[in-house]
């Protein structure tokens, strides 16, 4: 397997992520912690997650993803063996939301001690800050990185003209960039990253690590009509593709899927790692069947015609 570098962090990473939003909601424990060996054991080794994981849940206020990561690591033998990724900067209620230097330094701690570990590999600002400055919000990064509490930074849900500042902020005052984005961008999410974000990423080498990589399921397949969308956590979200240009995508999908013996998961995924940028997309899963679907598309090849027909009828 060919490791992709996260932009110029020097971190290396499988092309396929782990999206950890499931663990302690769609996933119980000891189901996270069957997807999380089976993840590693097939060679890959970046985990993202955030600390508002899963704060949208009744009862939850969030951490819960990062604590299930946690005592997963503390079973021992793995942390040499993977990447974690977290985020802040979600409202986590009160005055914890935003990105300045004095929330940074407890969101930081308070991450670091659900996970269980002394450095997050990959400390992301999970949503722009318009009243910190982008200065402000570099330099408290960089504090982290020289306190040895953080390796490399990322930035998730920015703009291109956001991103595009901060970048010229690192460069010109000498502060950590930002090394990956974190956009949502999928086979059939097109227009919000493709009109600038790419050509930006490309140009600073920037590293994608898009999420809804299957469009919050629905590029699996298996929603193909309203009452599919009944009792599924995602329905609503995936509910919103099933029109006319949804289901021309999915008759390409199944079409591509059929000729190449595989999975529209696959098929799906496939096409988005090999767009330009992308490191690797982020995907989750909540049983070993599909894990093993998203895993056939981080090795599967799609020829010029493949790429072609979902590349027309997604346009």
């Amino acid at each position: 397997m060919t490791l992709r570098e996260l932009g110029r962090s020097g971190l290396m990473v499988a092309p396929l992520a782990f999206g950890g939003n499931v663990f302690g909601w769609t996933a119980d424990e000891a189901r996270s912690f069957e997807l999380l060996d089976a993840f590693v054991d097939a060679g890959c080794n970046l985990i993202d997650t955030a600390d508002v994981y899963s704060r949208w849940v009744p009862g939850h206020r969030g951490g819960e993803s990062e604590t299930i990561i946690g005592r997963w690591l503390a079973r021992g033998g793995r942390r040499d063996r993977v990447l974690i990724a977290t985020k802040a900067g979600m409202d986590m209620g009160g005055d914890d939301k935003g990105l300045s230097p004095a929330y940074l330094r407890r969101a930081v701690e308070a991450s670091l001690t659900r996970l269980g570990i002394e450095r997050i590999d990959l400390y992301q600002a999970h949503t722009d800050d318009p009243n910190t400055p982008v200065e402000d919000t570099l330099g408290a990064f960089a504090d982290l990185i020289r306190a040895g509490k953080v390796r490399a930074i990322g930035a998730s849900n920015f703009t291109a003209p956001r991103l595009a500042q901060a970048l010229a902020a690192s460069a010109k005052l000498g502060l950590p960039r930002y090394e990956t984005l974190q956009p949502g961008y999928n086979l059939i999410d097109r227009a919000g990253f493709e009109a600038e974000l790419q050509a930006l990423c490309v140009s600073e080498q920037v590293s994608v690590i898009p999420y809804y990589s299957l469009a919050a399921g629905f590029l699996s397949g298996k929603y193909r009509k309203p009452e599919d969308l009944q009792g599924r956590a995602r329905g609503a979200r995936a509910g919103t593709y099933l029109n006319e240009r949804g289901l021309r995508v999915l008759a390409v999908l199944d079409a591509v899927a059929a000729r190449l013996g595989t999975t529209q998961t696959a098929v799906a995924i496939a096409w988005l790692r090999d767009r330009p940028a992308i490191a690797a997309p982020i995907a989750s899963a909540t049983n070993v069947g599909q894990l093993q679907a998203l895993l056939a598309g981080m090795h599967l090849s799609l020829d010029a015609a493949a790429v072609a027909e979902l590349d027309a009828a997604s346009a």
